[in-house]
C-alpha cells in the first residue's frame, strides 16, 4: 500500500504557500549535523551534576551522609533537600488545580525538587552531586550514603484506595487527589433503568512512558554582568519553566532567561516542570559556576513523567435498534506520587470532555478519581486524555455491535452526529463548531476497502492466519486552549499565543513566536503562513522560537496547538503588517489609504496601474525622510496575541487490519487507513508525517509498551529497553493518510485544527478492535493492551480450553 501524499511542488506564487507540500527548511541543518541541542552547547568551566535518586518507593529519610562523596577527587559540592530548605526554595506547584463536585480543591501535597524527610517513588531525587567532570560526579554520587526507614508501598490505584492501604501523604486522606464529576448523573441513571440493552466493559489503559531520542538535558548559568540567570533546557514550554522555576527560587521572572534550543522530540512529557529544572539554577547560583546535566536512558525510565494508567468501568445503554441512549463511565486515574504540572487535569477535565466523541449520545455521566500511588507522577504523553476517551468509546461500540449482532460499521453509522446537526452541543460540555462525521466515516470505509475485507480474511485463513479489521472514530480538543474555559476548570495559566513580525529593509521577514519546534516543522509551516499572507517567498522568512528573552511571552507547544493558536497569532500579526504597510504605500503612491488594495505582496491603487511591492514599502519604512511623522510611524513591525474562543475540534476515522499467528500469538499490522479532518492543511507533507508518527506511537501502546511495577515493592520492572518495547520500522506497514478540508474551524483566522495527536488517539482502539475481531471466531471476547504474543497466545489457549 502506498503512502498518500500530495506531490511536492513549489507554489506558483509565494502567496500559494499554504497547501504546498514544501520540504522542511530545517531538515538541512539536522541532516548535516548542524543542529544545536543542549548537549551540543559547550560552556567553559561548566560543572557536571549527577542526581542521587531514591532506591525505595516509600521511605522516611533518616540521614544523608555526604562526607565520603565530598572527599572524592573532583567533587565540588553535594546538596540535599535540607540545603534547599535553608535557602528558602519553595515547592513545585501544578499549573492546573482540579476542584471536586462540592468545589473543594484537589489535594496537592508539597513536592520539593530534592526530597525532604521522605521519598515516595523509586527515582525521586534525594541529593545532587556536582563535580568538575561527569565521571567524578558519578563516582561521588555512588559514595553518598542514605539511611532509609522503608514504608509500605502501593503502585496500584485501586489498591491504594482500599481501607487498609498505607497513606502516602498526610494531606491526602484515602490517597485521593481529586474526585471529578461531569454530566447529568440523575438523567443517565434514569435512562439505564429502562434501557432495553446495557453493554458493560472493564478496561485498563496501561501506563506508558515517553522515549524521545534526546533525553532531558539542562545547563544553568549564573548571572554575570548584564547576563541574567540562564537555563538551557530541552523543554517544550520555556515561558512556563521560567515562571515556575522563578516562583520556586523566589526570583523575578525578569531576572531569569530560559532557552529551549533544538529539542529531539518532546511528546508532551518534556512540556512539564521537573525537579532538575529548579535544582540546577539554584546550584549555579550557590556555586557561581555553570552546571550541566543530561539524563541517562536508565535515569529517564525512573524520572520522566509517565502517562495513561486508567482503570475504567464503562456502561452504554442501547435501544433495540442499536442507538446509544446513555453513557456512564467511572475511571480511576493513577496520578503517581505527586501532582505534576497538568497531571490532575488530563484524566479529569480533558479526558471527560471527549467522552461524547462523534456520537449523538443523549446523556452522559462521568466520574474520575485521581489516586496517589508510589510511582512516577503521570502527566501528558501524546494525546493526553484523548486516546483514553477514544479507547473507552470505541471498545464499547465494538462490544455493543457484537452483542446486538450488528456490523461494527453499521453500529457506528447509526449513532454518528449528522452533519446537519453541526454546530452540535454535546451533553458533556463541548460544542462542536464544524465537522461532517458521516461523510468522513464513509470516506474512510471506501479508502480502506472495507467492503473487500471478507476476501482478505479468507485468504489469510488459507495461510493459517487470523485476520481482523478494526476502526476508531474520535474528536480531539485541539488548539489548547481557551484561557477562560481553562481557568473555569482550575488552570493557573493562560493558554494564548503571541507572535511578532518584523519586515527588514530588503523585504525579508523575521518572525518570533512563543511556541516551540521540536520536530513539527515550524520553520517551514509558520513561514508558509506568512508567505501566504504577505506574498514573501518562504526562503526570505526566518522563524524564531524558544528563547524567553527573544520571543513574545507565549504558552509553548503541546496539545496540537501550534498552528491553530500560534499560527493564528502569526496570521493576525501579518494582517497588522499589511494594514501598517497600506498607510506607507498610500504615502508613496500619493493616494488615499482607502483606495489602496493589497494582494500577493503588492499594494495597488484601485482603478490605476500604480503599485509598489511590500519590499518597497519595507525599505521606505526605515528611510522615512518625507514621512508625515505626526500621522505615520516609521518601521514595519508588529505583534499579535491570539487566545482562542474555543477548542478546534479535529476529528478522524481510522481503519486497520491485523493478522495473528494462532500458534505463537504474534500480531502483525497489515493495513492502516486514516482520514482526518484537521481543517486547513498548511503543509500536507508535514501533516502526513505527524499523522504517521502518531500512528506509530499508538501502535506502540497497543502492541508493545507498558510500564510495570512490582505489586509488593513498587520497584520498576520495565526500566530499560530490554524490558520496555517500542516500535521499529519493520513493525509498521505503509500508512494511507488522507485529509478532508471541507470543514475548517470557524473561529480562528486560519480555519486550522490540530493534527499532531490524531494517530495516537485512534490507533490503540483501532488495533485492539482489529485483534478482537480476528480472535472473535475462537471465542476470545476480551483482551487488554499491550497485545503481546504471550497475552494473545494465552487468550487463545484459554478460549480453546473453556
Amino acid at each position: 500500500m502506498a503512502n498518500t501524499l500530495p506531490p511536492e511542488v513549489a507554489p506558483s506564487a509565494p502567496s500559494d504557500a499554504i497547501g504546498a507540500a514544501l520540504r522542511r527548511v530545517e531538515d538541512f541543518r539536522f541532516l548535516t549535523g548542524q543542529g544545536q541541542y543542549v548537549g551540543d552547547i559547550a560552556y567553559p568551566g561548566a560543572l557536571h551534576a549527577v542526581f542521587v535518586r531514591s532506591i525505595h518507593a516509600h521511605a522516611s529519610i533518616r540521614s544523608i551522609d555526604c562526607r565520603e562523596a565530598l572527599a572524592t577527587p573532583g567533587c565540588v559540592a553535594v546538596f540535599t533537600g535540607e540545603d534547599m530548605r535553608a535557602d528558602g526554595v519553595g515547592p513545585m506547584r501544578a499549573m492546573w488545580a482540579i476542584k471536586g463536585p462540592d468545589g473543594a480543591p484537589m489535594a496537592e501535597p508539597d513536592r520539593f525538587a530534592l526530597a525532604r524527610d521522605a521519598v515516595r517513588y523509586v527515582g525521586e531525587p534525594v541529593a545532587v552531586v556536582i563535580a568538575e567532570t561527569a565521571t567524578a560526579a558519578q563516582d561521588a554520587a555512588e559514595r553518598v550514603s542514605i539511611d532509609y526507614d522503608v514504608l509500605p508501598a502501593q503502585p496500584n490505584a485501586a489498591d491504594a484506595l482500599s481501607a487498609d492501604a498505607a497513606r502516602i501523604h498526610d494531606s491526602a486522606p484515602g490517597n485521593v487527589c481529586f474526585r471529578f464529576r461531569r454530566g447529568d448523573a440523575k438523567a443517565v441513571n434514569a435512562i439505564f433503568e429502562t434501557a432495553p440493552h446495557v453493554v458493560r466493559l472493564d478496561i485498563v489503559n496501561q501506563r506508558i512512558g515517553g522515549a524521545a531520542i534526546e533525553p532531558r538535558a539542562l545547563i544553568a548559568i549564573p548571572p554575570r554582568g548584564r547576563d541574567k540567570l540562564t537555563l538551557y533546557s530541552s523543554t517544550q514550554v520555556p515561558h512556563h519553566i521560567r515562571r515556575l522555576v522563578s516562583e520556586q527560587l523566589g526570583r523575578s521572572e525578569a531576572q531569569m532567561r530560559v532557552v529551549a534550543p533544538d529539542v529531539g522530540g518532546g511528546f508532551g512529557y518534556k512540556g512539564k516542570l521537573y525537579p532538575e529544572e529548579a535544582v540546577l539554577p539554584w546550584a549555579a547560583l550557590r556555586l557561581n559556576r555553570p552546571v550541566r546535566w543530561t539524563a541517562t536512558r536508565s535515569e529517564s525510565f525512573l524520572s520522566d513523567y509517565q502517562a495513561r494508567d486508567h482503570t475504567t468501568h464503562a456502561e452504554l445503554a442501547v435501544d433495540t435498534d442499536g442507538r446509544f441512549l446513555a453513557l456512564r463511565v467511572r475511571t480511576l486515574a493513577n496520578v503517581g506520587a505527586y501532582v505534576s504540572t497538568f497531571g490532575a487535569a488530563i484524566p479529569s477535565a480533558i479526558y471527560s470532555a471527549l467522552l461524547a466523541g462523534v456520537y449523538a449520545t443523549p446523556a452522559i455521566s462521568v466520574e474520575c478519581i485521581g489516586v496517589f500511588t508510589n510511582t512516577v507522577p503521570t502527566d501528558a504523553y501524546r494525546g493526553a486524555g484523548r486516546p483514553e476517551a477514544c479507547y473507552v468509546l470505541e471498545r464499547l461500540a465494538d462490544r455493543a455491535a457484537d452483542e446486538l449482532k450488528l456490523d461494527r460499521s453499521d453500529m457506528r453509522r447509526r449513532n454518528l452526529v449528522p452533519g446537519t446537526a453541526i454546530p452540535y452541543q454535546t451533553p458533556i460540555g463541548p460544542s462542536y463548531d464544524s465537522g461532517d462525521f458521516p461523510r468522513l466515516f464513509e470516506r474512510a470505509l471506501a479508502a480502506s476497502d472495507y467492503a473487500g475485507f471478507a476476501a482478505r480474511r479468507t485468504e489469510a485463513a488459507s495461510r493459517g492466519c487470523l485476520r481482523g479489521i478494526g476502526m476508531a472514530c474520535f474528536v480531539e480538543s485541539s488548539g489548547v486552549a481557551p484561557s477562560r474555559f481553562a481557568g473555569m476548570l482550575g488552570a493557573r495559566a493562560g493558554f494564548y499565543e503571541a507572535a511578532s513580525v518584523r519586515m527588514e529593509p530588503d523585504g525579508s521577514i523575521r518572525a518570533s513566536l512563543g511556541t516551540h519546534n521540536h520536530g513539527q516543522g515550524h520553520e517551514t509551516s509558520m513561514a508558509q503562513i506568512l508567505s501566504a499572507r504577505l506574498g514573501v517567498p518562504v526562503a526570505k522568512i526566518e522563524i524564531s522560537e524558544g528563547d524567553t528573552d527573544q520571543v513574545p511571552y507565549g504558552t509553548g507547544t503541546f496539545g496540537s496547538r501550534s498552528i491553530a493558536v500560534g499560527g493564528s497569532a502569526l496570521a493576525l500579526a501579518a494582517d497588522k503588517i499589511i494594514e501598517k504597510g497600506r498607510l506607507i504605500a498610500a504615502h508613496l503612491l500619493e493616494a488615499d489609504a482607502g483606495d489602496v488594495t493589497f494582494e500577493r505582496g503588492r499594494y495597488s491603487v484601485s482603478g490605476t496601474n500604480h503599485a509598489v511591492t511590500i519590499g518597497d514599502v519595507a525599505r521606505a519604512a526605515v528611510i522615512p525622510h518625507d514621512f508625515p511623522l505626526e500621522t505615520l510611524e516609521p518601521g514595519l513591525q508588529d505583534i499579535a496575541v491570539y487566545d482562542p474562543k474555543a477548542f478546534a475540534f479535529s476529528n478522524g476515522f481510522h481503519v486497520c487490519e491485523v493478522e495473528i499467528d494462532p500458534d505463537t500469538g504474534r500480531i502483525s499490522l497489515c493495513r492502516y487507513t486514516a482520514v482526518d479532518d484537521i481543517g486547513t492543511v498548511i503543509n500536507p507533507m508535514i501533516a502526513t508525517g505527524q499523522v504517521h508518527g502518531g500512528i506509530a506511537q499508538g501502535f506502540g501502546q497497543a502492541v508493545l509498551e507498558q510500564i510495570v511495577y512490582d505489586p509488593a515493592s513498587a520497584q520498576a520492572l520495565s526500566a530499560s529497553f530490554m524490558d520496555y518495547g517500542i516500535p521499529r520500522a519493520g513493525d509498521l506497514p505503509f500508512f494511507k493518510s488522507e485529509f478532508d478540508q471541507s470543514q475548517p474551524c470557524t473561529h480562528n483566522p486560519l480555519g486550522a485544527k490540530g493534527c499532531g495527536e490524531a494517530g495516537t488517539i485512534a490507533a490503540p482502539a483501532a488495533i485492539t478492535g482489529a485483534a478482537l475481531d480476528a480472535l472473535g471466531p475462537l471465542g476470545v471476547g476480551a483482551l487488554e493492551m499491550p497485545l503481546t504474543p504471550y497475552r494473545i497466545w494465552k487468550a487463545i489457549r484459554d478460549a480453546r480450553a473453556s
